[in-house]
């Protein structure tokens, strides 16, 4: 069983920056890709970056792109979301999530973290 814990969520002005961390404890073979999904108040969740196991491929979706970084800690099983620019179209409860191979289809993660919420807010 693989356990995934985020973190570093808060209270944010347009404009400013976050990094959110997904802690991940316990062994799943094969299941150490990482996603970020959010989920914004009345919205379905929605993908928007992932990492594969090696760190080597990732991914962005439109919205975040140029904005957001995704990076992984191999000592530290963390895989962080460095957030930029943030709007207040960011604000959502953000969710990292553990599948065979980096994507963004919800079916597709296996394991989920439980969430941080992020507001972006003067």
């Amino acid at each position: 069983q693989l356990q995934l814990v985020e973190s570093g969520g808060g209270l944010v002005q347009p404009g400013g920056s976050l990094r959110l961390s997904c802690a991940a404890s316990g062994f799943a073979l094969g299941f150490d890709a990482i996603g970020w999904f959010r989920q914004a108040p009345g919205k379905e969740r929605e993908g928007i970056s992932c990492i594969s196991s090696t760190g080597g491929s990732t991914n962005y979706a439109d919205s975040v792109k140029g904005r957001f970084t995704i990076s992984r800690d191999h000592a530290k099983n963390t895989v962080y979301l460095q957030m930029n620019s943030l709007q207040s179209e960011d604000t959502a409860v953000y969710y990292c999530a553990a599948s065979r191979l980096c994507g963004f289809n919800y079916y597709d993660m296996v394991y989920w973290g439980k969430g941080t919420l992020v507001t972006v807010s003067s």
